[in-house]
């Protein structure tokens, strides 16, 4: 017998730790090679960690809704085989004494704001994750400690500090509750605040209050936070779709014979737009402070939706050395992967573009949100037939075309109106210039 260290692997570019959701199996339990033991949760998606040996779960170092480093042994394997990896007294410890560790372990930084809560000031735990926002936003130790924690034991979490950083930034008018107004007879009125909003919608048995998932408030920060960073304006263009239409109407049988995949419209508009980057660089960016970022690689993000209805955007990496059919293909692992809750860490990060295709809703476009750091989206609408005026070399005439809107949203900090505008009549170039002839 020898025990396993099962250590927190690396889960993407840029991801230093993640939150342990649940587990999966129990100390004692049997687990099988490669099968699920404990679902985790980072800034991007939820994902599951599976066992890279089989045996028994003889010690769980971390609990539900504890942040962990990645790197950082979270369970000890007791396996038949020999192996080299024996337990070590600081990872046979119980949770406290790992715990302990984790704090002992931080680099001393020389920050004041940091080093107050510490354990040997403060009795309240708070993870390196915790320590470090509040190093970020200043936060003093009667701050922290005055934040109810909704972990294990009063924990505080992430959600936790940011929630209370929002409320903390967040204006609050003080209203009086009674004003004393003289009256031309000289006579004291009193006037009562009118009731809040919010406190009038709790009082109506009318209403129903949904509370947001993890996700959603993730979401919600990331939209605001695109808004308040990034001056957004949208460009329009018209496409004629016809020859795409016509195309794969015409191949999409034998495509799925000949490549096991099938080909939908979001694989042709990430070529289209992979060219038109290639024609225009500069909108394969992102801005740190004064400085414009732009990124050799070209990896599409694509939204797609989860089984919760949340949107998530997981990316084709280097789309610009994969041809059609390997776009349809790592398109469509990507999606079957969203829908059924299998993408990990790194199958949404590294971004360098996005595309939303709002055509799926019904939409004829939209006005869609920059998915930071990036300084462009592209939202595709419904392909719609419609007359439309065509030249022939009989002269103009009216037909039926099938057309679709495109709305390009960029950052106008470093995103002029010619870029911008200039970009987007590529990509809808590349799309009517389709050839209906082409080849499988």
């Amino acid at each position: 017998m020898s025990n396993f260290q099962l250590v927190l692997p690396k889960l993407g570019e840029s991801i230093t730790d993640a939150t342990i959701i649940t587990w999966l199996k129990n100390v004692g339990e049997t687990i099988e090679e490669d099968e699920p033991i404990c679902e985790i949760a980072t800034d991007k998606v939820d994902s599951e960690i599976p066992s890279p040996v089989s045996g028994v779960i003889k010690e769980i170092l971390y609990q539900a809704d504890d942040v962990v480093e990645v790197g950082k042994v979270i369970a000890i394997i007791e396996t038949e085989a020999t192996s080299s990896a024996e337990v070590t007294p600081q990872t046979t410890s119980t949770q406290n004494t790992t715990t302990s560790n984790l704090q002992d372990s931080e680099p001393a930084t020389g920050n004041s704001q940091l080093e107050e809560l510490r354990p040997s000031v403060s009795n309240r735990f708070y993870s390196p994750l915790a320590r470090s926002i509040a190093e970020e936003e200043n936060l003093s130790l009667n701050e922290m400690e005055s934040i109810d924690g909704s972990g294990e034991n009063g924990r505080v979490k992430k959600s936790d500090i940011v929630d209370y950083i929002n409320t903390k930034n967040t204006p609050v008018t003080k209203v009086e509750k009674s004003i004393p107004v003289p009256t031309p007879a000289n006579k004291p009125v009193a006037i009562s605040p009118k009731p809040a909003a919010r406190e009038s919608q709790l009082d109506n048995d009318n209403v129903e209050i949904i509370q947001m998932d993890r996700m959603r408030k993730i979401i919600a920060k990331h939209m605001v936070d695109s808004k308040r960073i990034a001056p957004h304006v949208t460009s329009f263009v018209e496409v004629d779709m016809t020859n795409v239409v016509t195309w794969r109407n015409k191949n999409k049988k034998a495509f799925l014979e000949k490549y096991g995949t099938k080909i939908t419209f979001t694989p042709i508009f990430i070529e289209a737009v992979t060219k038109a980057i290639k024609d225009f660089p500069a909108i394969n960016a992102s801005v740190d402070g004064d400085n414009i970022i732009i990124k050799k690689d070209i990896n599409i993000g694509i939204a797609a939706a989860l089984p919760s209805g949340n949107l998530i955007v997981p990316v084709v990496k280097n789309a610009d050395f994969l041809n059609l059919q390997g776009i349809a293909k790592a398109t469509n692992a990507l999606v079957d992967k969203a829908r059924n809750n299998k993408l990990s860490p790194d199958d949404v990060q590294g971004g360098t573009y996005t595309i939303s295709n709002v055509g799926t809703f019904g939409n004829i476009m939209g006005t869609p949100i920059i998915n930071q750091p990036q300084v462009a989206i592209l939202a595709t609408g419904v392909i719609q037939k419609k007359p439309a005026v065509v030249e022939t070399e009989y002269g103009d005439m009216i037909a039926i075309r099938h057309l679709m809107y495109l709305s390009h949203a960029y950052d106008h900090r470093v995103v002029d109106g010619y870029l911008g505008g200039s970009f987007l009549r590529r990509v809808a170039d590349y799309l009517e210039a389709f050839d209906v002839n082409r080849p499988l």
